[in-house]
């Protein structure tokens, strides 16, 4: 049941981390939500490793980890030519 709720906090996750990070992203929507369920994941699991009372620190976490693979996304992907750019 765990798993199914990092997915359902990663969609949101990943809104508010493209919201967060201005900017166009090449990913899409979908993948928007692809980054934060993965941003979800890391952020969960790294706030897990810290000491002490973590009470709302896996939000920040995954948010956080969702802007950096947002932008690592950009980084790889870049600007796509687009058939105007080819003329």
């Amino acid at each position: 049941m765990e798993i199914v709720w990092l997915i359902l906090v990663g969609a949101v996750v990943g809104v508010l981390a493209r919201l967060l990070l201005p900017g166009r992203d090449p990913v899409g929507f979908i993948g928007t939500i692809l980054v934060g369920i993965v941003g979800a994941f890391l952020g969960y699991y790294l706030s897990d490793v810290l000491p002490g009372d973590n009470e709302g620190v896996p939000w920040i976490a995954s948010i956080i980890c969702a802007m950096i693979l947002l932008w690592i996304a950009r980084m790889v992907m870049g600007r796509r030519p687009t058939t105007r750019d080819r003329v």
